[in-house]
């Protein structure tokens, strides 16, 4: 018997979650059937799961303690990176414990106000990734591209600045897409294809107009994402244009190696992003658009401590200190 309940189950359940009101059909709920597999699948589909999530956590957590532990690493540079490492943590935390919840009881029902709750924070840690990354790209140019003035244009002020304005700028998004999703009618068809609330599968739920929704996403939701991708961009061509100036070839690639793991985030985080939400609307496909949110929401958060550890010397030997205290696995 499949751990979710089918389909074609849900109806009479779904009805009678779904009150009416003249006109008016108030939501109650929804069903994520993203992840809708059979019972010989269950365990392994918990396991990889449960797995990619304690990996994320433990991955994430060793990077912030070791940032904190290591006066080496009290930079600008490794300041974001435990950011975006907490903000990891907390992307991860927001979808896949309600999975894995799904998965053991088979009923992913999510009532209306958890549904935008998880939408909420999901899009506000999705639009902190996006800054954090670009802050860290200005890292990056300001320490290749003008190292003398670095200690002035990234001080500890400026530095929070970089940190405090994209929570401020996400938390306003975030309730404006929520806010506006809030106004939407919704068909009886509860049944959301996807393994938690995301808004792109939700508006094609709803029955009233969601052009102003849809307008948000390309106008607002377009800057929060391509203004900082193009600052990261402009960044890196200008880092390129400095490294190609170095005349030794050993020269170019100790100044631009740090930068390295940063793109490969970078590449991993936007690709499968601009794949959901600005392809046009005539190329959707649920099943791509899971395959993108896994990686974004899954596998980035985990692979980024090996992204950033294994590719830095500091890290790596900040984390061997860390893990070589005797009393290191005690204290927890």
């Amino acid at each position: 018997m499949s751990p979710f309940i089918r389909e074609d189950k849900f109806s009479l359940f779904i009805l009678s979650r779904t009150m009416h009101q003249g006109n008016r059909t108030t939501v109650s709920g929804f069903f994520l059937l993203g992840l809708a597999v059979g019972s010989e699948q269950q365990l392994l589909i918990f396991t990889v799961f449960v797995s990619m999530y304690l990996v994320t956590m433990v991955g994430n957590t060793l990077i912030i303690l070791a940032i904190i532990s290591d006066t080496h690493l009290h930079s600008p540079m490794y300041f974001f990176l435990a950011n975006l490492s907490f903000t990891d943590i907390c992307f991860m935390t927001t979808t896949v414990p309600k999975l894995l919840a799904d998965i053991q009881t088979r009923n992913p029902y999510i009532s209306f106000e958890g549904c935008l709750t998880q939408m909420y924070f999901f899009m506000l840690l999705v639009d902190l990734d996006n800054f954090l990354l670009a802050a860290m790209a200005y890292d990056r140019y300001i320490a290749i591209c003008h190292p003398l003035q670095y200690v002035a244009l990234l001080s500890p002020k400026h530095c929070a600045l970089l940190v405090v304005i994209p929570w401020v700028i996400s938390n306003l998004v975030s309730v404006l897409h929520v806010s506006l999703l809030r106004r939407l009618l919704f068909c009886e068809r509860r049944v959301v294809p996807h393994f938690f609330c995301d808004l792109e599968p939700m508006l094609r739920l709803a029955c009233s107009d969601t052009k102003i929704n849809n307008l948000l996403i390309l106008v607002v939701g377009g800057a929060v994402i391509f203004i900082p991708f193009s600052f990261i961009l402009l960044s890196y061509a200008l880092i390129g244009a400095a490294v190609l100036a170095v005349p030794s070839v050993k020269g170019k690639w100790k100044t631009f190696s740090p930068c390295g793991s940063q793109l490969s985030a970078v590449s991993l985080f936007y690709g499968s992003i601009v794949g959901i939400y600005f392809l046009p609307a005539s190329r959707y496909s649920a099943e791509r658009d899971k395959v993108a949110a896994f990686t974004y929401t899954v596998v980035t958060p985990m692979m980024n401590p090996f992204i950033y550890s294994l590719r830095n010397t500091d890290v790596k030997r900040a984390l061997r200190r860390l893990l070589s205290k005797r009393n290191f696995f005690l204290s927890w």
